[in-house]
């Protein structure tokens, strides 16, 4: 029997290890940006074409390499941060194992260029699938350039399945913030196809994250600063007013290393219970600094997961530390039993000189004159049969006031009638298309053979997901004029999303201005939506345009008309009065489809007579 097992070659194990390492150009470009980091650089520039797909470049001013350490850094396994297993927990850098160049040069187009600050000359290196093609003297800045060209161009395979420029853009600039916000004391510039996209200067953390996330972002902003000896914590949470529906800003980073915990993430949560609406998500920076021989980061092979020694304490002192920084900054409500809101000036007043009250008398008032041009106070009511009694009540009223005086213009205050479950005789046999609404969540009403119960929710958001389709298809969308424009400010990723989506919210009733670059001026919106939803619904079609990948049958108008019906959509609790409940149920059923919502649940259930009189058997 011949033997089965064999070893396999270097450029096929190479390509096997890639498949870990290296996801999407997303992947390179962490790898890249934080071997720079390693290097000791203080400028790191960001240079990508086409999503990354054609090309990624990472240059920055760190030590560089020699000849032979240039070579080396491509090999399997081949790295300066360890030299023992036990140094898996003493680390202080991003990379170690050695993997990340030698994947990257097994499935793309490497050129590096690198010297080191006492040398005259560099070294280029050039290698193509694994194969050095070229390796040379040549003169280049002290620091280090890497060049990824064509990415997965001898695996077919694995690049049809990247997305478009814009969504592995956008996975680029994730990983691109996360570096950058991980070091703000290194400067970092980004360019994609020649553009600029950011420009960050060496600064401290507050000013890095205003500088990413645009200028509003510094009002949101909480410090949170707690040193134990279990963990240091740093850091900024937003106000819970600002807490949105999407995950959006963010991050945990563990010894300047970026982590995904849900871990943290739920103790974070926990002290935020209370202040925030449990379908939202505040936003937070925070830095923590545990010994290294206390985690181990070995467990993923994309770094972005950790295993703590003692993660109950850590939970604990984590949720502590935030309670305090939002109760510190009164960001926390305040009940206190003891004051008198009574006591408190008017804020219209706070200014003022106080001055003691005056009191004025008019010696010759007599409530019992009649003043010229007023009628004379009626104190009692007039005897019946005494018409002159009568016509004194018109003294002092031409003829047309006096009509309105008639019986006709009283009005009589009669009691509210409310629903009741069980109704009189007269009301059982209610006729169809009678409607009520039942717990502000459902609304019910008759048919022929029956009754239906219907959830508002999912019915209008049919009704308006079928509204919004047809204007994006038809581009027939009628907008109302906004008195004064609306300007909300974005960062830059933020505004590259919605220029992605200008068609799409124009083809709806959206009317944009010319806003600045950090700016979004809003003229006109759908006659659905009012200027205070604004932030909002753009709020919501960002989040879900970063949970949307462009897949096959991925559509950007169906994407966009469904998140617009969900936050517009009338919600459970609202009351409606009868007028707009009989409405929505015939706006319903004038639709294509009346039975499922646009996210496939059900719209309302049918209750026949049958199923009614089953219930008394």
């Amino acid at each position: 029997m011949s033997d089965r097992i064999q070893l396999l070659p270097d450029h096929v194990a190479n390509q096997i290890a890639a498949g870990e390492v290296v996801q999407r150009p997303a992947s390179v470009v962490k790898e890249l940006m934080e071997n720079a980091i390693d290097a000791g650089s203080s400028r790191v520039k960001l240079i990508v074409k086409d999503g990354g797909k054609t090309l990624i470049q990472v240059t920055d001013d760190g030590f560089g390499m020699s000849p032979t350490d240039a070579r080396l850094s491509f090999e399997r396994h081949a790295t300066s941060k360890i030299r023992a297993a036990e140094d898996l927990f003493n680390l202080h850098t991003k990379g170690f194992r050695g993997e990340a160049l030698a994947s990257i040069a097994a499935i793309a187009h490497v050129e590096m260029q690198t010297r080191p600050a006492d040398d005259e000359l560099g070294t280029l290196l050039k290698i193509e699938g694994s194969e050095v093609v070229a390796q040379e003297v040549t003169a280049t800045p002290a620091g280090t350039s890497v060049s990824v060209k064509n990415l997965f161009f001898n695996i077919p395979a694995r690049r049809n399945f990247l997305k478009s420029h814009k969504v592995e853009l956008r996975h680029i600039t994730d990983e691109f913030h996360r570096v950058a916000l991980a070091h703000p004391t290194v400067a970092f510039h980004f360019y994609n196809n020649g553009s600029e996209l950011f420009n960050l200067p060496a600064t401290s953390l507050k000013k890095r994250v205003v500088h990413i996330f645009g200028t509003r972002t510094n009002e949101k902003l909480v410090p949170v600063e707690e040193q134990t000896q279990v963990v240091g914590i740093s850091g900024f949470v937003f106000k819970p007013e600002y807490a949105r529906k999407s995950r959006g800003e963010q991050f945990f980073f563990v010894n300047n290393r970026f982590i995904k915990s849900s871990y943290l993430h739920h103790a974070l949560m926990a002290a935020f219970e209370g202040l925030i609406k449990g379908d939202t998500y505040p936003g937070y920076f925070l830095y923590l600094e545990v010994p290294p021989e206390s985690i181990d980061i070995n467990i993923h092979p994309t770094k972005t997961e950790v295993k703590f020694d003692d993660e109950r304490s850590l939970y604990a002192i984590l949720r502590s530390a935030v309670k305090h920084s939002l109760g510190q900054f009164n960001v926390a409500p305040v009940l206190d039993f003891d004051h008198d809101r009574n006591l408190d000036t008017p804020y219209a007043y706070k200014d003022k000189a106080v001055t003691a009250p005056g009191i004025s008398v008019d010696p010759g008032y007599n409530p019992f004159r009649q003043e010229p041009g007023h009628l004379r106070p009626r104190l009692r009511h007039p005897v019946a049969g005494t018409s002159s009694q009568w016509e004194a009540l018109y003294t002092g009223l031409d003829s047309g006031e006096r009509e309105t005086l008639g019986s006709s213009s009283l009005r009589v205050e009669s009691d509210t009638i409310t629903g009741n479950f069980f109704e009189s005789d007269d009301t059982l046999d209610r006729p169809s298309g009678t409607t009520f609404q039942l717990r502000r969540k459902y609304i019910v009403t008759t048919i022929k053979s029956g009754m239906l119960v219907i959830d508002q929710n999912r019915a209008h958001q049919r009704v308006l997901y079928e509204k919004f389709l047809k204007s994006t298809t038809i581009r027939n969308a009628v907008s109302q004029q906004l008195l004064f424009p609306l300007h909300l400010p974005y960062s830059k990723s933020e505004m590259a999303v919605l220029q992605d989506l200008m068609e799409p919210l124009k083809a709806v009733g959206f009317v944009f201005g010319h806003g600045k670059e950090d700016q979004l001026e809003v003229t006109g919106v759908p006659i659905m939506v009012s200027d205070s939803e604004v932030e909002t619904v753009l709020e919501a079609v960002m989040a879900d345009c970063h949970q949307h990948d462009e897949t096959e049958g991925y559509s950007q108008a169906d994407a966009l008309s469904k998140t617009l019906c969900r936050t517009l959509a009338v919600k459970a609790g609202d009351a409606l009065d009868p007028a707009s409940q009989m409405a929505l149920v015939d706006d319903l059923f004038a639709c294509k489809e009346t039975t499922l919502s646009p996210f496939n649940k059900p719209v309302y259930v049918t209750l026949t007579e049958r199923d009614i009189d089953k219930k008394f058997n």
